[in-house]
This record gives C-alpha cells, structure tokens and sequence, in this order.
C-alpha cells in the first residue's frame, strides 16, 4: 500500500514536554504535499562528482517510502509534473541556468494484468491450455522472457515502460529559453525491481538507464534504493529517540559512536524502501557565471541550487488515449514543492507558512527570514535539556544556510538575499571515500554539507547540532555528539554516476522489518 512517510533530511523537532531529547523529520514538508505525493520531493542533492571533478552531479529525489514489492503497477514518474534542477550563479537567488525533465508513459501490453512480467527464455502455452475467447487465439509463448534489457529484445515484458526528454534553460520565468539536449533519443526510466524471476540480473538493467548525452552530460532516471538513514520510529512515538546508548542520555552518542560512520546504533526506517530519482551530471563550465572552471577562491566557483516540482495549473482526467503525456508548453504550470536546504522547511518554517514557502521562490524569502534568525527548535533544545545553553536571536550563525557565506563562499561573493539555496564551492574537489565524513564540513570534511549534500552526509545530526550552536561556538559535549544513532545507510552507495544504490528488490529473502537492527547495530 501507499505509506505515508516522514523522512526528511534534517528533522530535529523537539518535544518539551519530554525530558528526553526528541527530534523528527517529516519527509512530507508541507500540507500541500502531504497530498501529493508524487509531486513530493524527499531529498535535493548537489556534489561535485567523485570520479571527476570538472562536474557537478545533481540528484532530485520524489516520492517517499516506495515498498518494493507494491505492485501490479510499482511507481512511475507522473507525466503531469515537470521535474526542475534550478541553478543561480550570480548570488541573486534567481535562476540563471537549470535543467527540467518530463515523462511519458506507454502500456506495451495493454491485456497484462501486471506492468513487468517474465520467466527465462519464455514459458510456453501447454497443449491442454484452456480455449480462449481471444479471436486471434491462444499465443505460442504465454509468458515472455525475464526482462534483461530497456528496448529491444529482452524488454517484451516490459510493459509500463516511461520514456523521458530533458531540457536545459537557461534564464528564468517569461524570458527562459529551453533546448531539449535530448532531442530525438528514446531515454527510458528504470522500473522497480520486481525480483530475481521477473529481472534476473537487476543492477546490469538498471545501468542500462544512465545516458550520456552532448558535451558530456549524462543522466539517469528511475526507481532506486533510498539513499536517507534516519530512525523514523523513535521519531514519530511522540519523537521518542532511542535511550539505550551505553551514554546514558537519549540522543547523544559516545565518542566512539559518533566516530563510527559504518555501522548503525539505532534502526533505520527508511532501510527497505525505494524513491524515484532523476540524476543529472553536468560539466561545470556549462553552469557557471562566466563558464568556466574556477578555483575554491573565486567567487564565480559559488552556486546556488534547488529542486521544485510544478503541475498544470488546471488539471483534468485524461482519457487513455491521451497516455503519452502533454507537449511542451511550460507556460501554464504552477509549483508545488521546492527544496533547497534539506532543513528550511521542515523544521524551521511554520506550519501555517509551510504551503506558501513551497510554492514560492528563493528570491522571496525574506519573508520567511524570522524563522531562521529565531529559529523554535533552538527554543525547544534548550527547555528539554533543562536549560542547555543556546544561543541567543538573532541567530546570524544559521545564515551560512540562508546566504553566500564562508566557509563555503569565498571573500568578496555577494552574500545575496536570504533564500533557501543548496550552496556549493564546485572549485573544492571531492573528497576520496577513504576520507569522506558523514559530517561533512563540521568534520573537516569540506566536500561535504553544508557545502553541497552527498548521498551520504548524515544531515540529521548536522542539523541537529547547528540548531544548538555548535556554528556559533557551542562545540563541546553533549553540542558535538547529538545524533540519532543512524550512521549509514543500509545499502552500499556507489561510487560512479548515478552513485545512489540500485532498487531494493520486490522479493527479499526478508522483510524491511525483520532486517532492523538492535541498538547494537547492524
């Protein structure tokens, strides 16, 4: 069934009533997504690509906690929706350069009950087939071959198959000019992994959805494992964490807990299930002010990046003839998420400003300014710890999130408006995975959050400790070891393009549930 999820990358909801530390994330950011799910991004990614850093990778998340085997139809990308990468490289926080992607949808096999099917090499009609009141008779093969390819043979049973077209923008709003850089090429999103029977070899037909397209751009769409790690059920029992790490205080890890970015001390709830994903891998000189490769030092090496998601601003049922998709006007479209940031509007925008911040945009949020200089969480810290200092409003040291600021942006980059930006130095180079920290920058890993976000950045104790002030000074015990116990995802990340895991399979040898791990770990 469809389960609504709350994940979401920074939740540090703090529950003073409790004289525990809680803190949550809702993976549904506002009311208005909590609605819509497929219109619902999960996580916004920007990182300079590991195995080569003259690019940017972007990954735009949607579609929370997608069991695997929830069939007959799995999860595809809805054609309605235009999916929107959105790149500011001139500090104003409005769009100067993006990428926006749509998807069509075919039924190859309108008479099959199930969108993917297939055995080996084909299972035949037996000769005691019963008669069939089909006109052209009973079919030699009954039940194709396993499907081991995208188009072509091995794809019969392919049959809900989405085919998607990417253009690069470039300007914003009315004077935006689009090229479609995929021009004729069929790209075709990867289906869910249905299990071992149906696709036999899954990663080899999943990398048969990355595409390489002009001036070394490539892309990947489709259903993949969730890349975010957090504890999700000691975060929604009324945002009771776990209390059972050998610290003695819910919430705060040892020393050697919080130095183990391998290995989990409390369950990951979000291990099991899979979200879609479009990932796109751009040259840096395509997307910089100037476009060119620029060192750490020079502030045009500065972008700003964001996610959104927009529909029809009048939606009507189709009829199935009508399947394909619309064409290609974006003119009548209005947004109904975006993300930046993978904390602004979760746990520091208000409720009751939650659906406006979604469908407004960077450029417009002093509005909601405020809410990042007197954040409530920071409130909540305080009281549930008994009175834990915190820093005083204004909380200037939170604007590292809200503007052009250092670490990540070097001397002289205009500091820019406030506006929820995922920001990113694309002149620090990656930092190899033997170093990597799921700290990020507070661990001296700078290639880390907040200067971009990796898959693999833990930003829930990120955020977490920069809502305590441990950016304003606050670095001692417990402000440097607050965490939820969650270190790592349950799969292996890889280390190329598209660099999130494979899709959890439909048919595991056991369920999300009884694979949870124990407060000793994994």
């Amino acid at each position: 069934m469809r389960m609504m999820r709350g994940h979401l990358a920074i939740l540090l909801a703090m529950l003073m009533v409790s004289p525990n530390l809680s803190f949550g994330a809702n993976h549904r950011e506002a009311p208005i997504t909590a609605l819509d799910r497929s219109a619902d991004i999960t996580d916004w990614f920007a990182f300079v690509s590991y195995d080569d850093p003259s690019k940017v990778t972007f990954i735009l998340n949607v579609d929370p906690l997608l069991s695997p085997a929830n069939g007959p139809n799995y999860f595809p990308f809805d054609p309605e929706i235009v999916y929107a990468i959105k790149i500011d490289n001139d500090h104003d926080a409005v769009a100067d350069v993006g990428f926006e992607v749509r998807f069509q949808t075919e039924i190859r096999a309108p008479g099959v009950f199930t969108g993917f099917i297939g055995v080996g090499n084909g299972v035949p009609s037996p000769p005691n087939a019963p008669r069939t009141l089909d006109p052209a008779g009973i079919p030699p093969t009954l039940i194709p071959p396993a499907i081991t390819a995208l188009d072509g043979k091995g794809s019969e049973g392919l049959s809900l198959r989405q085919t998607y077209n990417v253009w690069m923008v470039r300007g914003s709003g009315a004077n935006a000019s689009r090229t479609n850089i995929t021009g004729p090429r069929k790209l075709i999103a990867v289906p869910s992994n249905v299990g071992a029977r149906t696709m036999p070899d899954y990663p080899a037909l999943a990398r048969q959805g990355i595409y390489t397209l002009d001036n070394g751009m490539r892309v990947f769409a489709g259903t993949v494992d969730d890349p975010f790690y957090i504890d999700l059920g000691g975060v929604f029992d009324s945002l009771n964490l776990r209390g059972s790490f050998p610290s003695g205080t819910p919430g705060v890890l040892t020393p050697d807990q919080d130095g183990n970015d391998r290995q989990n001390f409390g369950p990951d709830y979000v291990a099991g299930y899979n979200v879609n994903t479009i990932a796109i891998e751009v040259p840096i000189n395509q997307i910089t002010q100037g476009g060119a490769v620029y060192p750490a030092t020079d502030p045009r090496a500065v972008i700003g990046t964001w996610g959104t998601t927009s529909r029809p601003r009048i939606s009507v049922r189709r009829s199935a003839q009508e399947l394909a998709g619309y064409g290609e006007d974006f003119t009548a479209y209005r947004q109904v998420q975006r993300m930046g940031n993978p904390l602004i509007n979760e746990v520091i925008i208000g409720t009751g400003s939650k659906d406006t911040f979604s469908m407004s945009d960077p450029k417009d949020d002093a509005q909601f300014a405020n809410f990042v200089l007197d954040p409530l969480l920071a409130r909540a810290l305080n009281a549930v710890y008994g009175g834990l200092p915190v820093p005083d409003a204004p909380r200037t040291d939170l604007l590292l999130l809200a503007q052009y600021q250092a670490p990540i942006a070097p001397p002289g980059t205009p500091a820019g408006p406030v506006a929820d930006l995922l920001r990113l130095n694309t002149g620090v180079p990656p930092t190899p995975a033997a170093g990597r920290k799921r700290l990020g920058a507070i661990a001296g890993d700078l290639g880390g959050f907040p200067n971009g976000r990796r898959v693999s950045d833990d930003v829930t104790d990120i955020s977490l400790r920069a809502v305590a002030g441990i950016l304003a000074g606050n670095t001692g015990a417990p402000y440097n070891t607050l965490g939820d116990g969650v270190n790592t995802n349950d799969l292996v990340y890889q280390e190329t393009f598209p660099y999130v895991a494979w899709a959890q399979s439909g048919r595991p040898a056991s369920t999300p549930a009884a694979d949870a791990p124990s407060a000793e770990g994994k």
